[in-house]
C-alpha cells in the first residue's frame, strides 16, 4: 500500500528530496454519544482503518494537495496566502484549516508543501474521516517543521479548533482526541469536562466489534448537529438560574429529575435529559466492561441508541433500521448508533461465530426496507496517528 502511494506521490509531484508517510486512524465510540460537548464522558476507540499520507516539504509558499479518494479533482493547488473556507474546496478546507489553524496559535509554517492523501474510512459514514484528515496534517507539520513541543493532546486540540472556527462544524473534542491518542485493543474513557483519560483494555473473548455503514450520505455542517448544541445550551442556562454547573455532564440523574422543570423548552428539556443519561450509562459502561459484564455493556449501548433515537433524536429511519435489526439477531450483545446521527454508522458487538449470519440478515432487512445496500465492516482497534517512516 505505502509503495503504491509513495509512486503515485512522485508521479504527480516528482522524485527526490525528504520524503516522508504517516498514518491517522479514524475512530467508533463505544459509547457515549452527544455527550463530549456537554462535558461528559466519551469511551472510543480508534481504528485500523484510517487515512494515509505522503508529504514533502517544498521551497516556495505554494501547497499541493491531492486524494486518491477524489482522483477526478486531481491536484488542487493553493498557497500559504490563501488560506480561507471555500465550499469549492471541498476536502481540501480540511488540512488547510489546520495549516491555519497552526498559524492562529503561533506556530507559524513558512513553506509549502505537497500532499497525497488515501483514506480507506467509507466516506460520510461517520468513522471520523474528517478529524482523521486533521490530526493527519497536524503529525505531518509538527514533524516537517520540527515543532516537537507539540504534544498528542495539543494536536486534537488544534483540529478540534479547526474544525469549529475553520470549518463551522461546532463539534467537541472526542473525535480528535481518540485519533490522537488511540492505542491498539484498547478504548479511551475521556472526561471531556477536563481532559482526564484512561486507557481501558477492550477483552471481547470470542466477540467482534461490526460497523455497519447506512450509505446515508450527510454533512455533518448542513446538519442538526449544531442546532442540537444551541438546544443544549439553552437548557444548560436554565439549569443555571438554580444550580451552579459548568455543563450538563456535572449532573447526576436525580438532580437532574429533581431541577429539569426549570428548563422551560420541552425539547431542551429532553436533550438534556440525554446528556445527563448518556454520561452516567457511559461511566456504568465502562465499570461492567471492566468487570468482564459483557451483558451489561451490551444492554447499556441499547439504551444509548433508544436514548439517542427519542430524547435526542438524531437516529433517523436508516440508523433505526440497521440497529432493531441487529437486535433481533442471535449472538448480538448489543447495537446503537455511533457519532453524530443524521446517517453515518451502527456499532454492534456480535458474537465471533454468528457474524457472518449477521451482515447476511441485518443486510437484508435493511436493503429491503430502505431500497438499497449497507455495507458491514469488522474491525480491529488500533494506535493513534504517526509517522510510518
Amino acid at each position: 500500500m505505502m509503495l503504491q502511494l509513495m509512486e503515485k506521490f512522485q508521479k504527480l509531484f516528482g522524485e527526490g528530496g525528504d520524503i516522508r508517510s504517516y498514518f491517522s486512524p479514524g475512530r467508533v465510540n463505544l459509547i457515549g454519544e452527544h455527550t463530549d460537548y456537554n462535558g461528559g464522558h466519551v469511551f472510543p476507540c480508534a481504528l485500523t482503518i484510517g487515512t494515509y499520507g505522503v508529504a514533502r516539504k517544498r521551497g516556495d509558499r505554494k501547497i499541493r494537495l491531492y486524494s486518491e479518494n477524489f482522483s477526478k479533482m486531481g491536484v488542487i493547488e493553493t498557497s500559504l496566502d490563501d488560506l480561507v473556507y471555500q465550499d469549492s474546496a471541498g476536502w481540501t478546507n480540511y488540512p488547510k484549516g489546520i495549516v491555519w489553524t497552526f498559524r492562529e496559535k503561533g506556530y507559524p509554517i513558512d513553506k509549502g508543501f505537497d500532499m497525497l492523501m488515501y483514506g480507506n474510512i467509507p466516506n460520510g459514514s461517520g468513522l471520523s474521516s474528517s478529524a482523521s484528515v486533521e490530526l493527519l496534517m497536524g503529525i505531518i507539520l509538527k514533524d516537517m517543521f520540527g515543532y516537537e513541543d507539540l504534544t498528542m493532546i495539543n494536536l486534537a486540540l488544534m483540529g478540534q479548533y479547526g474544525e469549529n472556527n475553520f470549518n463551522g462544524m461546532n463539534c467537541g473534542i472526542m473525535d480528535q482526541f481518540a485519533i490522537a491518542m488511540g492505542k491498539k485493543d484498547h478504548a479511551i474513557f475521556l472526561d471531556t469536562q477536563n481532559l482526564q483519560y484512561e486507557y481501558a483494555p477492550i477483552h471481547m473473548e470470542g466477540c467482534k466489534i461490526v460497523i455497519a455503514a447506512s450509505n446515508k450520505k450527510r454533512k455533518l455542517t448542513d446538519s442538526k448537529y449544531n442546532e442540537r448544541r444551541a438546544e443544549c445550551e439553552e437548557a444548560l442556562k436554565d439549569i443555571q438560574s438554580v444550580k451552579t454547573v459548568q455543563a450538563l455532564g456535572e449532573l447526576s440523574e436525580e438532580e437532574f429529575e429533581e431541577i429539569k422543570d426549570v428548563i422551560k423548552n420541552p425539547v431542551c428539556r429532553k436533550r438534556a435529559k440525554h446528556a445527563v443519561y448518556e454520561n452516567q450509562r457511559t461511566v456504568r459502561a465502562v465499570k461492567a466492561l471492566k468487570n468482564n459484564e459483557l451483558e451489561t455493556f451490551g444492554r447499556l449501548m441499547n439504551e444509548s441508541h433508544i436514548s439517542l433515537r427519542d430524547d435526542y433524536e438524531v437516529t433517523g429511519k436508516e440508523l433505526d433500521t440497521l440497529v432493531e435489526a441487529a437486535w433481533k439477531q442471535e449472538g448480538v450483545i448489543g447495537s446503537r448508533m455511533t457519532g453524530a446521527g443524521f446517517g453515518g454508522c451502527t456499532v454492534s458487538i456480535v458474537k465471533e461465530d454468528k457474524v457472518e449470519d449477521f451482515v447476511k440478515n441485518v443486510g437484508g432487512i435493511y436493503e429491503k426496507t430502505i431500497g438499497y445496500a449497507a455495507d458491514f465492516y469488522v474491525v480491529e482497534i488500533g494506535d493513534g496517528t504517526r509517522r510510518i517512516s
